[in-house]
């Protein structure tokens, strides 16, 4: 899965590496003899070339300070948006869900490993499980062979989680000019995913929760794509969920952004609500942000939470991913990215925005990389 600013912020540092040239004076010396000696000859270039070297200097100053200006700017709203208390009651709503890894249903996951999940599950908000399923094929296809005890998985948590769904976690990277992937313009290829969704419904996943990255905003193809699956989900009962990207923190910056890469990393705040009243659940890819610091990364998702709430549809459950893992590179520093700041933030945008809103929640991302602490944040910051 894949910050502001969200996954692909580059920063660079370095001095002016400058070597500054001895200046001359125009005071007449004195020889031994008393006799005024000549002045001394000018470098060449004389004035004006002294002046061309304080330019250059005061430039090499300000340059730096004219481009760190705005950033901290951005750094400094975030973390003020970091500050004050969350509402009371905005906790848990028992919509929450956990992405969880592959081996689940490849047959590496034992009965012992369910009760594990069971008990780590009680008491807490969990109603979900996206459980990676796929991934789908470049051409939409889904071979039965890369989930063979899907089956077993669902029957075992039937029984030991009753009311907890198992959601099948399905994606693809798609196609650029550079790489191959899916590639969703195919009309060929939406249907082949359509006939994929069918197929894990009909082993017994109780909804699909649909991963293909990096999306494009304002994607009209993914939109008939989930446009072909919700009839289809609708038509067995069952649930279509996807995983979002993060929304424009400023306006129109994944235009801006577009300029300079091909992997998209924002969606419009329209585009966004646009996916959001197609689907049943949308849950936010709110990690991976790049920001520096907890209070800068917990008042991002705090922007995150609002700008969602402001455009998701009351009745689609709208959840927050928390990074249930630990990495240190420029899309993630670990020691920023914590459960705890995300839980914070979720709690300020909720606070904020629609603290009543019943159908919200969070995404829990992985099982398989969370730790004690990870959990342990969750259940006392957000389920109490």
């Amino acid at each position: 899965m894949l910050i502001v600013i969200p996954g692909n912020t580059h920063r660079t540092t370095g001095g002016d590496g400058m070597v500054h040239a001895d200046g001359t004076t125009s005071n007449e010396a004195t020889d031994a003899d008393g006799e005024t000696a000549p002045p001394e000859a000018s470098a060449p270039g004389g004035e004006g070339s002294g002046k061309r070297r304080r330019w250059v200097r005061r430039t090499a100053i300000a340059l730096p300070l004219l481009l760190l200006l705005p950033l901290l700017s951005v750094l400094t709203a975030l973390r003020v948006t970091y500050m004050g208390d969350p509402a009371d009651g905005t906790h848990t709503r028992n919509r929450d869900a956990l992405w969880l890894g592959h081996a689940w249903v490849d047959g590496r996951k034992k009965d012992a490993d369910v009760t594990a999940l069971a008990r780590r599950l009680q008491g807490t908000g969990i109603r979900d499980l996206y459980v990676h399923s796929g991934p789908l094929e470049h051409d939409g296809t889904l071979p039965e062979s890369v989930y063979p005890k899907a089956r077993w998985f669902i029957d075992a948590v039937h029984e030991k989680l009753p009311g907890v769904r198992v959601q099948a976690f399905l994606g693809d990277v798609l196609a650029d000019e550079d790489s191959d992937g899916m590639r969703i313009a195919d009309r060929d290829t939406r249907s082949a995913v359509v006939r994929s969704a069918r197929q894990v419904l009909d082993t017994g996943y109780e909804g699909i929760h649909l991963d293909l990255e990096p999306m494009p905003s304002d994607d009209r193809d993914y939109l008939t794509l989930l446009d072909a699956l919700r009839r289809e989900t609708r038509s067995r009962d069952a649930r279509l969920s996807v995983a979002a990207h993060q929304i424009d923190p400023l306006p129109a910056l994944h235009t801006v952004f577009g300029l300079f890469t091909e992997h998209p990393k924002w969606w419009s705040q329209e585009f966004f609500g646009q996916v959001a009243r197609r689907v049943d659940q949308i849950a936010v890819m709110s990690y991976d942000t790049a920001q520096p610091l907890e209070g800068t990364y917990g008042g991002y998702v705090a922007q995150q939470t609002s700008l969602a709430l402001e455009v998701t549809p009351k009745s689609t459950d709208l959840l927050m991913g928390l990074p249930f893992y630990y990495e240190s590179n420029f899309d993630h520093w670990g020691h920023a990215e914590t459960v705890p700041a995300a839980v914070r933030g979720v709690r300020l945008g909720l606070s904020r925005t629609d603290a009543d809103r019943a159908n919200f929640g969070v995404a829990l991302y992985i099982d398989f990389a969370a730790t004690e602490a990870n959990w342990r944040a969750y259940k006392e910051d957000w389920v109490r």
